[in-house]
């Protein structure tokens, strides 16, 4: 794909893209917990911000309260959520060991190579930034999920899953126009209600089982079996 065959917009929509999906690379290899929670809130901006472009290039003025919405909840309310919860836990300096981290990050670059490789037969009936787009939404799935697997930080493994969710709206968004308004504001609302409820379960593990590590709470569990 040649970006200068796009319109300044379309342009604006692949670069924005691009940045959501190293926003993803960040949230895996932050190993400070405040530092990947500003990881998650600048994808969500990034996320709004193409929703927002695309909203104008493919004038669908209903995209314009998902920007609104997504920037609210994604980018300002559920990285505020999870900011208290840290300061409530004691958790501002919190840090994570990545074990690996070189190969973690190889892992997510063999995800993004996949991704792209998996999309080929649909690329070639799209047109414009949403060529590649679709490609990125995939590899941001991916990294989401990749992110549950190699973080240990119960908090983090929970910034992937909604890293998930980001992907799948982003592709949503970038080939198909979004959703319904009515479909968007139902998922806006389950995503906010999992944050504090994931915020609820998080200050009953702290302050019962004082770690929000998982592997020392698989090896707690262990014991308790024995």
């Amino acid at each position: 794909m040649n970006l200068l065959h796009l319109s300044l917009a379309e342009q604006g929509i692949f670069v924005l893209a691009a940045l959501i999906l190293l926003a993803s690379f960040f949230l895996i290899a932050q190993v400070r917990l405040v530092a990947a929670i500003h990881s998650f809130a600048w994808q969500g901006a990034l996320i709004a911000a193409v929703t927002f472009l695309v909203a104008g290039v493919q004038n669908t003025p209903h995209l314009l309260v998902s920007a609104v919405l997504t920037l609210l909840l994604k980018a300002i309310g559920i990285p505020w959520i999870l900011h208290f919860l840290v300061r409530k836990m004691g958790l501002e300096r919190e840090m994570e060991r990545l074990q690996r981290p070189a190969l973690t990050l190889l892992v997510g670059t063999g995800l993004v190579i996949f991704s792209y490789w998996a999309v080929l037969p649909i690329e070639r009936l799209e047109f414009g930034a949403t060529r590649n787009i679709i490609a990125i939404s995939l590899a941001v799935v991916l990294l989401g999920l990749w992110c549950m697997v190699a973080r240990h930080q119960v908090i983090v493994q929970v910034l992937g899953f909604m890293s998930m969710e980001n992907g799948l709206f982003l592709a949503a968004v970038a080939s198909t126009k979004g959703m319904p308004l009515v479909v968007e504001l139902g998922v806006a609302f389950d995503v906010l209600v999992a944050a504090i409820l994931f915020g609820i379960f998080f200050l009953q593990i702290r302050e019962n089982l004082t770690t929000l590590d998982a592997d020392r709470l698989n090896r707690l569990s262990e014991k308790e079996e024995r």
